[in-house]
């Protein structure tokens, strides 16, 4: 007996799985090639840095020696807390810059970003006035700043103007009283426009008709802003404090520039000093112990303020 053919009807179901299973597998392949330049970059970059960084933490490898590393433990962390007063003092300056920068910054942002959302002629050019700040080079800001802090620079002698005399100039950056508000201010001036943005494009996703319903009920404009605007805000508010605490423990560009940490350590912060020991003192291994110590820091502040400005229920 002879098995007959099988019919076109029934070869077609098959013939459009095969080339299902195809199409998928091409899209597959096609998809991870896309994705291959920045996997590698990731694993160049990110990954492979962090697991050296954890690795040579328990070492005691320097940048350029002609000894092998050798494993010391906890050596270099126990060193961090207890016979480096530069890194316990780093350490200080780093969340006091974060504890003042961060509802500073916020609350001035959201600030400018309710005076911009206004409808009226020439709201554009002080959007993009604030914003200019932001997208100049930070290392430039901070020489510009440096030359204006000096003794005889442009702040000292825009006080003196208007004090009439009466202002005796402050070397900013040479008084370890100063110079970390000095770079405060600078700081906060620098990156405010960049929340602006993110707290108007916050305001922009809340529906007109709130404020209207608000007028209607003879809401104030205090009321509306605590009512309506507030609420209305609480996931653009995550997104700053946690940008804004990430950035400002990472601080080191306008230490490095215009301080260099001093005067007596009064500016010197956790990567910076941990940039000077890697680098400078050529100590890579209790550097990376520091940015070990940093990184942990970092994941536990981000994780509580997560936790504490999540949506109860």
């Amino acid at each position: 007996m002879t098995a007959t053919p099988p019919t076109a009807a029934a070869e077609a179901p098959r013939r459009a799985t095969r080339g299902f299973r195809s199409i998928k597998g091409r899209e597959t392949w096609a998809g991870l090639g896309m994705m291959a330049p920045a996997g590698l970059l990731l694993i160049l970059f990110l990954i492979i840095p962090v697991i050296l960084a954890f690795t040579l933490s328990f070492t005691n490898a320097r940048l350029i020696s002609p000894n092998p590393p050798r494993f010391v433990g906890l050596d270099n962390f126990t060193r961090a807390f207890t016979m480096d007063p530069t890194f316990l003092q780093s350490a200080w300056n780093t969340f006091l810059f974060a504890l003042v920068v961060v509802p500073v910054q916020a609350a001035l942002g959201l600030l400018l970003a309710v005076l911009v959302n206004r409808r009226m002629r020439g709201v554009t050019a002080f959007r993009v006035i604030f914003f200019i700040p932001v997208v100049t080079s930070i290392v430039v800001v901070s020489i510009l700043w440096k030359f204006m802090y000096q003794k005889d620079g442009l702040i000292n002698s825009f006080i003196d103007a208007i004090t009439f005399g009466a202002w005796s100039g402050v070397d900013w950056l040479n008084n370890p009283s100063t110079a970390l508000g000095a770079i405060i201010v600078l700081s906060i001036w620098q990156a405010v426009g960049f929340h602006m943005i993110i707290w108007l494009s916050g305001l922009q996703t809340i529906p007109e008709e709130l404020y209207e319903a608000a007028k209607m009920d003879g809401a104030s404009p205090w009321r509306q802003f605590t009512n309506v605007t507030w609420p209305g805000l609480r996931p653009t508010m995550v997104f700053v404090l946690v940008t804004i605490t990430i950035a400002a423990l990472g601080l080191f560009v306008q230490v490095d520039v215009m301080t260099q940490g001093g005067p007596v350590n009064s500016t010197s912060t956790i990567v910076f000093h941990a940039v000077r020991k890697g680098y400078q003192q050529q100590e890579i291994g209790y550097a990376a112990a520091i940015s070990l110590i940093f990184f942990v820091a970092v994941l536990i502040i981000a994780l509580v303020q997560r936790r504490l400005t999540r949506e109860k229920g």
